[in-house]
């Protein structure tokens, strides 16, 4: 575990690559358990509006929307540790690339196949969409399950095949709308904005090999850009580049991530803890000072992506991970947060979880009772509930069942 009291290493020394960062690790899996939380707060009567996401249109910020772009910033955050480890096993750029691609597309499809269950005409698909939801995660299982060494070949291919078809069979049969739309992308789901943010935040910090000048340029040229789509200045040349990059904001998030990570580690290999926790403080300010400088021109919204948006929840995520880090890494308390461990070292599979458990319930004809389902109480069954899928994927994980992109 990194620790403050790590000798000053000379510049050109590193950290090791295979380290995972414990407030990395801490601050994803709080993340995930809040985003189970908020998603399920639909299921409940009473609840206080500033838990609520904000309405389209409407300047203002609630608890959940700032879930997501934390989300996006943590995924940044693990960008260059995962690279370098990768680099360090003797993986060429070429491979690391391809292994970035691939795991984009993994993110795609999956964004893409729950955000069309969203829209579904289930009379039409002969399909509920809770059956829909629970096949296309099955399937994702299937395909992208990190299956034990001594699985048989045969079996892995298998299953991999059964998960292609199964998803494949779901698109031909799929109808939404009045009945006629076929399969499409709409918005690309959760998954697929996290999957354009990624290919972006990755590939920026492969090629920037940590030079952090380079990638503090990125950085601003993907705020500018987040401000000149919301001024409507981006060219209609450029706009059939998909909007999660060139809208600027999305993207901007997970580069801050980025950013964040390098500035990081090069501060740790050189015992700059306390000047590294202090430029954090302050680039939080900075940050803070921009959102309330643009929210007159294009307001506060999560779901215009707006400027104000992208600089006010990186701040708060930049603060989060700095105290996580004193907290976990500096002061060894991990220990605290080791029942929701998986939510932060098999977060995808966390967030299927809920997709089951609606199903579930619904099969069986279960229903809460309605004092379960209001008020405070009703928001306590909405954490308990992201527990329990946090729980029920750590027994996942011990049977051999990891979603590992």
């Amino acid at each position: 575990m990194l620790s403050t009291s790590l000798p000053k290493a000379p510049a050109t020394s590193t950290l090791p690559a295979a380290l995972r960062v414990g407030s990395i690790d801490v601050l994803r899996a709080i993340t995930m358990v809040f985003m189970i939380f908020v998603n399920d707060l639909w299921s409940l009567t009473g609840v206080p509006v500033w838990l609520e996401h904000v309405a389209p249109g409407v300047d203002g910020i609630g608890f959940s929307d700032v879930i997501f772009p934390a989300f996006l910033f943590i995924v940044g955050l693990s960008s260059p540790f995962a690279i370098a480890h990768r680099s360090n096993r003797g993986d060429s750029d070429r491979a690391i690339l391809l292994h970035i691609l691939g795991r984009t597309v993994a993110l795609l499809v999956m964004g893409l196949w729950l955000v069309n269950g969203e829209s579904i005409n289930e009379a039409a698909t002969g399909m509920h969409r809770l059956v829909w939801n629970t096949l296309s995660c099955i399937s994702f299982i299937l395909i992208w399950n990190t299956y034990p060494k001594t699985a048989p070949q045969w079996l892995i291919t298998g299953a991999r095949l059964l998960g292609a078809g199964t998803l494949l069979t779901l698109a031909i049969l799929y109808r939404g709308g009045d009945g006629t739309a076929r399969f499409e992308p709409h918005w690309w789901g959760i998954l697929g904005l996290i999957g354009w943010s990624y290919l972006v935040g990755a590939v920026t910090t492969l090629l920037a090999r940590g030079r952090i000048a380079i990638l503090a340029l990125v950085w601003v040229t993907f705020c500018g850009l987040s401000m000149a789509f919301g001024a409507g200045l981006v060219p209609k040349a450029l706009l059939f580049i998909p909007e999660p990059i060139i809208g600027g904001t999305l993207a901007g998030l997970t580069l801050g991530g980025v950013l964040t990570a390098t500035v990081f580690r090069y501060c740790l290999e050189r015992g700059l803890t306390r000047p590294m926790t202090v430029g954090f403080l302050v680039m939080s300010g900075v940050l803070i000072g921009l959102s309330v400088y643009t929210r007159p021109f294009w307001g506060l919204s999560k779901l215009a992506a707006t400027p104000a948006w992208l600089f006010l929840c990186s701040a708060f995520t930049l603060l989060a991970f700095t105290a996580l880090y004193w907290l976990v890494d500096a002061a060894g308390k991990g220990h605290w947060f080791r029942f929701i461990k998986p939510a932060g070292t098999d977060t995808l599979l966390c967030y299927l979880m809920p997709h089951f458990a609606y199903a579930l319930m619904v099969g069986l004809g279960l229903h809460l009772p309605a004092f379960l389902l209001a008020g405070g109480v009703g928001l306590a069954k909405s954490f308990a509930f992201a527990l329990l899928c946090v729980w029920v994927a750590g027994r996942l994980n011990r049977l051999g069942i990891k979603l590992k992109l």
